[in-house]
């Protein structure tokens, strides 16, 4: 952690030049040259990405910031301050610390958090930066995080764990096992320590894979920021036994979608129809749970397909997706195609459907965008058809 790059000098020019293309800015010469040009460029690139991520790091002065690769990895604030809204006690031990988002939001809830980074100068780096966000129930601690927890040898309220994965893993499916630390190899020995443990995972993780490596799992929050999957936490409680109930949740500029149920409750099933007046499309978080039946049910729709996932009723409801007023259904033929939307511009969606999207834009000359959306899918009688639609939310 080079400190020379708090001197008011260079931190007015990081600020000064947020935003800025770093390419161009890299060919100018260095304007402080007792510090390396590579890493004011780092700094500059790194809290350009935090503006919107990581807004209270970015407002605070004094901040300094790892590699741009650990912003771009690292919790937002909202998928934090959402992990600690699960959270609860005296004391938790992140094993996986990082750049120290997660335990920020913790350290609101728990009294005493300890935050475990094998990275020597990362830990340097967030223990000055929590000095400067004046958190002060944090306390670092550089190393392996095994030897930590081994050493500080104490029952804990929750263990967190970020497991990442191993550099060999790249083009394998995404399996607990292929990263660090291997939770399922260890999941025993963090038990002797915790009752309650907390996983993040990557969207890329299948529920499914997930479950087949890991035991007393309670609860999995799916959660998504502007419709778009983001994190998914795995509750584990040593003494659960029983259901799994799933949680998603999609967190928007103005308000937070939030949907439940409990996983492989076979007795859930759908109803079908022709579509209707109005359309619903879950959001992100439900289409990754897999709750396409449970959903369909809770709000009595019906869905136009066993694999479309799609739903439709007569009336508008509050809904946790985009929901669509049906302005023309078409069957998907050459001779509908071109009286409804060949040369046309629309918004164009596919759900269990044969084509791609590109291929239908290319072969009906359709433009992208404005304000018709049109979703190429399959209804209960296996017909190929398009619902040509406005958006209604």
């Amino acid at each position: 952690m080079d400190l020379n790059l708090l001197n008011p000098e260079i931190q007015s020019f990081i600020n000064d030049n947020i935003d800025t293309t770093i390419t161009k800015l890299a060919l100018k010469k260095n304007p402080f040259p007792n510090v390396e040009w590579i890493s004011i460029l780092n700094q500059i690139e790194a809290k350009t990405k935090a503006k919107l991520k990581l807004p209270n790091w970015f407002a605070t002065k004094n901040i300094i910031y790892p590699s741009k690769i650990s912003i771009e990895q690292t919790s937002s604030e909202k998928t934090a301050s959402y992990k600690a809204g699960i959270v609860s006690g005296e004391q938790l031990i992140d094993l996986t610390g990082g750049f120290g988002i997660d335990d920020y939001y913790f350290a609101k809830k728990i009294k005493m958090v300890v935050h475990c980074e094998i990275n020597p100068e990362l830990s340097d780096i967030v223990k000055h930066n929590f000095e400067q966000l004046n958190i002060k129930n944090i306390s670092c601690h550089t190393g392996d995080s095994l030897a930590t927890l081994a050493a500080l040898n104490t029952k804990w309220d929750w263990i967190y764990i970020d497991p990442s994965r191993r550099n060999d893993s790249k083009g394998k499916v995404f399996m607990l096992k292929d990263c660090l630390p291997n939770v399922p190899e260890y999941l025993d020995l963090f038990f002797k320590y915790s009752n309650a443990i907390l996983i993040k995972t990557a969207p890329l993780l299948d529920i499914s894979a997930g479950l087949s490596e890991l035991k007393n799992v309670e609860k999995i929050h799916i959660v998504a920021v502007d419709n778009e999957v983001k994190e998914l936490l795995w509750e584990l409680n040593k003494d659960f036994i029983g259901k799994i109930n799933i949680k998603t949740i999609n967190i928007l500029k103005d308000r937070e979608e939030t949907f439940e149920f409990i996983l492989d409750d076979s007795s859930k099933i759908p109803t079908y129809g022709l579509p209707r007046n109005y359309l619903y499309e879950p959001n992100s978080s439900i289409m990754k749970s897999g709750g396409f039946n449970e959903v369909g049910i809770f709000y009595n729709l019906n869905k136009l397909h066993k694999h479309s996932h799609l739903y439709t009723n007569s009336t508008i409801i509050p809904f946790p997706g985009r929901v669509f007023e049906i302005e023309n259904t078409i069957p998907y033929h050459k001779i509908e195609m071109k009286t409804h939307l060949e040369n046309s511009q629309a918004n164009i969606s596919i759900r269990n459907f044969p084509d791609t999207v590109e291929s239908i834009r290319k072969k009906w000359k359709i433009k992208d965008g404005g304000n018709k959306y049109c979703f190429f899918t399959t209804d209960e009688n296996d017909n190929k058809i398009v619902l040509i639609c406005t958006k209604i939310k």
